[in-house]
């Protein structure tokens, strides 16, 4: 009779184990911060800002402030019960080998490569038949694991090597050269690098791109004049030539260039904003040849991908939102002479070269589809990709006949493939051995209307079997900007999330590229509200349909996402449970006035150019419209003290706002990562604690215990 009963106890015991039990909020008393009386007329409006103090990131006040807010937040982190196992769990899943896609450099195969846990991933390479040695280890590079590898290019014979380095996670560079053969450092380190690669012109010397150091703080103060420099190596940096900007008349923040795989040309980029951008060549062959202009506007974004002689492949979006290829001489290279190469499609065209074939890789909703043409613009052939997800690394050297590409998705782990130019065929390169099984998960595509009636596309992933009882933690990633797709992709982080029965949903909002330039102009300066409404219509989608409830939801981005987040927070603070902004553009009238972001403009309008584009930005600028007396969802704001894209000043200014004017119990904290940028290079130490205290406080605020799996197996247990 017991062993009959014994089924039914079971099942009521899980069921009830699921209830969340009532819990006291940890209690949080934030430190006073000043308020002090500074204000900006616009257009005869005036505008407090009494927390303008705090943009002064090298005064001691603001480093007081830090530590105090720091103090207060890990206090609080400090009592959420399940902290640790989260920590433990994220090291344990992390703890994997991974590859990169192997390339050729000459006689070398090099290739990047992490044991598990390893703060920064090593470059290793191996000559045919020997033993692969350790060719650059950037976790020797500082103790403390911030110091990390930015970039690396070799000359055409792979002879020698530069790379550049950035420090405590500033978007400044250092660039170092080796002799790749012995590697040793061959000349004196270039310092003051920003936004910029680097380009080989033979093995003589090198392009890369800077601003003057700015007065003031090198981290927040205003970076407005990119230049484009020659390196002859063996000489000393203050005598590298001016190649192309710093005329005061004809301003660029944007510069770029790149020398083409046969040395014959230097293409050059000059662009206003992060969208459009002036297009230009000079012929390398004739030491006096003075630089072709192709495009003399910002009104496209175009760009050399390719050249065969004289002959020119240009990607553009010019009378084609979704982007097209076309061909044009060199001599004559202006838009009225070019001639439809791979033309416009419905889908976006994101192509890449490589084998002596052009790989034309196209988002449909957001997935992945590669095609295959050769110098003619015959198609070759469809690539059968491994699976619904998204595929990179298409590309490589003209004189490869195999090369490597990578494929993923919100469940699956990246995994990379050789692929045969010629054939067609490809084999796994390289599988993880991760404690992970994609089989338990599943990724649904969705389409949802926004407020107009807009079909928005999401994905959301979980674990089969989720029941659809509104109780599910959820997690809202969003974007929404700048022309970035957000395509399948798997991360650590992620999967330990849905490990714990959460669901993890990711919208691909207007302002975004995964429709082409319409797609984005929707999103932008007075259209930026679409962002929002589609980003609010996701969560509705999310509620009605039973993933999750307002308990229960999460909405998290970073960067322009920190934005979406804040401006989704302060106008609907009723949606959600958890808001989690990171390093966010959260005051919209002054985001012009820090390091570049006047580049931004292209898709969120000043505060200056208008009266009509004021009043826009204040209406959505999250600094601005926090409320007194509205009760906000515990939030978690996380920045980094060295970030010096987007200042960590719209975050201390937002915390303030929130600490100031919430309504209720709710925590409104943040997390100040100290000698950290906007994120890339971050060590996997730091990051595996921030998640840790992100999806702590999340669940903890969602009004978990113990970890939702684990209080089953616990209670189960006991």
């Amino acid at each position: 009779m017991k062993k009959l009963l014994l089924v039914p106890i079971m099942a009521i015991i899980l069921v009830a184990c699921q209830t969340k039990t009532k819990k006291e909020p940890i209690l949080v008393t934030y430190p006073t911060t000043k308020k002090a009386d500074t204000a900006t007329n616009y257009f005869g409006t005036e505008i407090k800002d009494p927390y303008r103090w705090l943009e002064d990131d090298r005064s001691a006040e603001t480093e007081a402030w830090v530590k105090e807010q720091n103090q207060v937040t890990f206090g609080y982190l400090d009592k959420i019960p399940f902290r640790n196992d989260l920590k433990n769990r994220l090291e344990k899943l992390w703890n994997y080998e991974k590859l990169g896609s192997p390339f050729k450099e000459g006689s070398y195969t090099y290739f990047y490569k992490n044991d598990g846990l390893q703060n920064q991933y090593v470059v290793y390479r191996k000559k045919e038949g020997s033993e692969e040695e350790v060719f650059l280890d950037p976790n020797t590079f500082s103790e403390d694991g911030t110091t990390s590898l930015m970039g690396l290019r070799f000359t055409k014979d792979g002879s020698l090597a530069a790379y550049l380095i950035s420090e405590g996670g500033s978007d400044w560079r250092k660039a170092i050269v080796l002799n790749a053969e012995t590697r040793e450092v061959v000349e004196d380190t270039l310092v003051d690098i920003k936004f910029s690669g680097l380009s080989w012109k033979g093995n003589e010397g090198f392009y890369y791109s800077s601003y003057d150091k700015p007065k003031g703080s090198e981290l927040s103060a205003k970076t407005d004049q990119h230049k484009l420099y020659y390196h002859k190596l063996g000489t000393p940096q203050k005598d590298d030539i001016l190649v192309y900007g710093g005329v005061l008349s004809e301003k660029h923040r944007y510069v770029g260039a790149s020398v083409t795989e046969d040395e014959n040309y230097l293409m050059i980029t000059a662009s206003n904003s992060t969208s459009g951008n002036k297009l230009f060549i000079k012929d390398l062959s004739n030491p006096n040849s003075k630089l072709i202009t192709i495009l003399d506007h910002t009104e496209t974004d175009s760009y050399i991908i390719e050249n065969v002689g004289s002959k020119l492949y240009i990607v553009t979006n010019m009378d084609a939102p979704n982007q097209k290829i076309v061909t044009v001489d060199a001599s004559n290279p202006t838009p009225d002479n070019w001639v439809d190469f791979i033309p416009e499609t419905e889908n976006v065209l994101s192509p890449n070269t490589g084998g002596g074939y052009f790989f034309a890789e196209y988002m449909v909703d957001a997935i992945s589809k590669v095609y295959q043409y050769d110098y003619d613009g015959k198609l070759i052939r469809e690539v059968k990709l491994p699976g619904v997800g998204s595929a990179s690394g298409f590309g490589g050297k003209k004189e490869n006949d195999e090369f490597y590409f990578s494929f993923t998705n919100y469940n699956t782990p990246g995994s990379s493939f050789k692929y045969n130019v010629k054939t067609g065929e490809y084999s796994q390169y390289w599988k993880p051995e991760i404690d992970f099984n994609p089989e338990e998960y599943v990724s649904t595509q969705v389409f949802y209307n926004s407020k107009d009636g807009t079909k928005i596309p999401m994905i959301i992933t979980h674990k089969k079997g989720l029941e659809l009882n509104g109780k599910n933690p959820t997690i809202l990633y969003g974007y929404g900007g700048f022309n970035v797709s957000l395509t399948p992709s798997f991360s650590i982080v992620n999967a330990v999330w849905m490990e714990q029965g959460g669901v993890y949903a990711v919208p691909n909002l207007r302002g975004g590229g995964e429709y082409g330039k319409k797609w984005h102009d929707a999103g932008t300066k007075t259209k930026k509200q679409n962002v929002f409404d589609d980003f609010i219509a996701a969560a509705e989608y999310l509620i009605e349909n039973n993933y999750t409830s307002s308990d229960y939801l999460a909405i998290r981005g970073g960067s322009n996402g920190g934005l979406l987040v804040g401006a989704t927070m302060t106008q609907r603070p009723d949606l959600m449970k958890v808001a989690l902004p990171a390093v966010g553009v959260l005051d919209m009238l002054r985001y012009h006035t820090f390091t570049a972001g006047a580049g931004w403009a292209y898709d969120y309008g000043t505060s200056e150019e208008s009266k009509e584009m004021f009043e826009y930005l204040k209406g959505y600028s999250p600094v601005h419209n926090v409320k007194e007396g509205v009760s906000y969802p515990a939030t978690l704001v996380t920045t980094g003290d060295h970030d010096d894209r987007v200042v960590p000043a719209h975050s201390f200014k937002f915390a303030a706002e929130l600490q100031e004017k919430q309504h209720g119990t709710n925590p409104t904290l943040i997390r100040i990562e100290t000698n950290a940028g906007h994120g890339a290079g971050t060590p996997v130490s730091k990051t595996i604690e921030q998640y840790a205290d992100i999806f702590g406080f999340t669940l903890y605020n969602m009004g978990y215990e113990a970890l939702p799996n684990k209080a089953v197996l616990k209670e189960f247990k006991d």
